[in-house]
């Protein structure tokens, strides 16, 4: 069989970190990581044939290997080295169990799944069942025929990894697993062409990003198995296909009652804990220290904007909050900008339409999340034919045509062959709360939601993608507010969710889009309809933003600004009460120094699961 040979040259391992006291706790504050030089040079590049990935792998292939690994995996030890100064309850508030984190409401309860606790005698134990067994005086397994247990495990060259990955590694050693870590560079591991995306790995780690919704985990599902044959489309690179849960992910993903989508991903997590294509090992956090004299603060799992209560927020004896950022935003134009910190301050004016808290969408500036239990949407039988826009069952955009797969209406995948066939089509009403209005006095109204929509879909604004657009059969905009119809065949479970932003027509609306990146009334002093407005920005050293007088209930701190610092200085500024806030786009996570002063009574410092998530994933087939 041809196939990709890639020649691995590690170099000198440089361990440098991790000096632990005599009691066991971790000294240093930040983990310094272990450094590993390494060259991935491709020596041959031949196309791989057709039967490749049909040969189980030979060690990995053997479910009772993976659940041995798994066993052998100790999650706390890992968090432990990557997040010293966390304690145990917070730990084991981050340890995953699947691939949706035991708060979630799509999780399947740890009666429903098979829990890998660590158990290093139970890995054993299934290593000796799997003809794996360690001679005396050996250091690692061997088999009958005399082969070591070795294992290359790939990953980044991220210190984070490379910290966890050296603790796991001796975790495998104790049970006598030889473990190879490569660690490559992130072009390689994340490229097009290469790594992840070629299935070249026997081991290998990184992270997903989660949602208050898992939709999009169709990456479980057999169809979605990268092969030279489909173009090496799709991300289960582990090669996992069972049948069940490949079927139930998909419904999960393709219904749009809540309770069928729990019980299908139940069934999937059911089916994932038994197979153990993928050890899922710990949320990574997100940290946040302020001023012991600052309320309100409540940052929650789901929702990234930490600030969309920040109307709420109150600093004893100070009319002003003080933000430290250690980074800027380049705009304030977010459909083009997407760093996060210029999404943090965007909600400070133009708050988001719904939030994600605690894994549960809630609305926030829409009366109601339009649900089909509520009344809010409608699921309508509609009639389609020839040359209609429809979206198939791969959820492309197509005009309708003999030999196109779509779901009819009840359900059923069918090819069309001429004539008509009845689909489902989702339509929406989306309500703006009573009340909302521009800081200079304008009401918000159906011209601004109509204008979003306008420039969303606008190539020439540059946004770079119209997925919505383009699945969007109609909006009409009355009131205030809008109904929005979708292409027949669009059953996104996420249907409830608001679709368009708010942008002042009154202000705006002859403004070219293609101008409006470069325009500063976009880019650096949007209005605001939110609970604040913006009123200084000194490029370079702060933004500075006031109460927006019109914002509905008002807010508790007249003023907040929003501090550019330098990593090395945000700790004494916070200490010094020069800053009230710093959060996870700023810290690294705690130190030795914050966790003293939260002790002395200075600060306060909240640690939450973040919504990405580390794992290892198992390949399942050789090359």
């Amino acid at each position: 069989m041809s196939k990709n040979r890639t020649m691995i040259v590690l170099g000198l391992l440089v361990v440098a970190s991790m000096v632990l006291s005599a009691c066991g706790a971790p000294a240093p504050a930040e983990p310094v990581e272990v450094v590993v030089t390494q060259e991935v040079v491709v020596t041959e590049v031949v196309e791989v044939e057709r039967e490749a990935f049909t040969t189980p792998h030979p060690i990995l292939g053997d479910l009772k290997v993976r659940q041995a690994l798994s066993y052998c995996t100790n999650k706390s030890d890992l968090l432990a080295s990557v997040y010293p100064l966390t304690d145990e309850a917070t730990r084991a508030n981050l340890v995953m169990n699947t691939f949706i984190p035991r708060d979630h409401w799509a999780y399947a309860g740890d009666d429903n799944i098979t829990i890998y606790s660590y158990d290093p005698d139970a890995g054993r134990a299934l290593l000796d069942e799997a003809g794996w067994t360690l001679a005396e005086g050996a250091g690692f397994r061997t088999n009958a025929e005399g082969d070591e247990l070795a294992l290359q495990f790939t990953t980044t060259s991220a210190a984070f990894r490379q910290t966890w990955a050296a603790i796991w590694e001796q975790q495998m050693a104790d049970c006598g697993v030889r473990i190879v870590r490569l660690h490559a560079p992130a072009s390689w591991w994340f490229g097009d062409t290469t790594g992840i995306a070629r299935r070249d790995y026997e081991l290998g780690a990184f992270a997903w990003v989660g949602q208050a919704d898992p939709g999009g985990q169709t990456l479980y599902a057999c169809d979605q198995i990268p092969f030279p044959n489909n173009g090496w489309e799709g991300q289960n690179a582990m090669g996992w296909c069972n049948e069940a849960a490949s079927t139930n992910i998909k419904l999960a993903n393709n219904t749009l009652v809540k309770d069928e989508r729990i019980a299908a991903y139940k069934i999937v997590q059911e089916e994932f804990t038994k197979d153990v294509p993928s050890i899922p090992l710990f949320n990574r956090t997100d940290t946040y220290a302020y001023n012991a004299k600052l309320t309100g603060i409540e940052p929650k799992p789901g929702e990234p904007y930490y600030t969309y209560n920040v109307s709420d927020w109150a600093l004893d004896g100070s009319d002003t909050i003080i933000m430290g950022f250690t980074q800027e935003p380049a705009s304030l134009f977010t459909l083009v900008e997407d760093a996060f910190v210029a999404q943090l301050a965007y909600t400070l004016i133009r708050p988001n339409q719904s939030t994600g808290l605690n894994y549960d969408f809630q609305a926030q500036l829409v009366k109601q999340l339009p649900t089909i239990e509520n009344g809010g949407t409608t699921n309508n039988d509609v009639e389609v034919k020839e040359g209609d826009k429809v979206v198939d069952v791969n959820g492309d955009v197509v005009e309708l045509a003999a030999g196109v797969k779509v779901k009819n209406a009840a359900g059923e995948e069918v090819e069309f062959t001429g004539g008509t066939v009845m689909m489902k089509q989702l339509v929406s009403r989306f309500d703006i709360i009573d009340g909302l209005t521009w800081e200079d006095g304008t009401p918000v109204s159906a011209a601004d939601l109509e204008l979003g929509q306008k420039i969303s879909c606008d190539p020439e604004s540059g946004a770079t993608s119209f997925i919505t657009c383009d699945k969007t059969a109609s909006a009409t905009f009355d009131g205030v507010g809008y109904t929005q119809t979708w292409l027949p065949g669009v059953q996104d479970p996420l249907y409830f969710l608001p679709v368009w932003p708010i942008y002042p027509a009154h202000q705006l609306g002859d403004v070219p889009a293609k101008d409006w990146a470069t325009n500063p009334l976009v880019a650096e002093t949007p209005l605001s309809y939110g609970p604040y407005k913006i009123v200084g920005w000194e490029k370079g050293v702060k933004m500075e933003f006031a109460a927006n007088e019109f914002w509905p209930g008002g807010v508790t701190t007249p003023n907040i600004v929003i501090q550019i610092i330098t990593p090395e200085s945000q700790e004494t500024l916070l200490l010094g009460g020069e800053i009230d806030i710093l959060d996870s786009t700023s810290l690294v996570g705690l130190t030795e120094t914050l966790v003293a002063a939260e002790g002395e009574g200075k600060i306060k410092t909240i640690v939450e699961p973040s919504a990405t998530w580390e794992h290892i994933d198992i390949s399942l087939f050789v090359r």
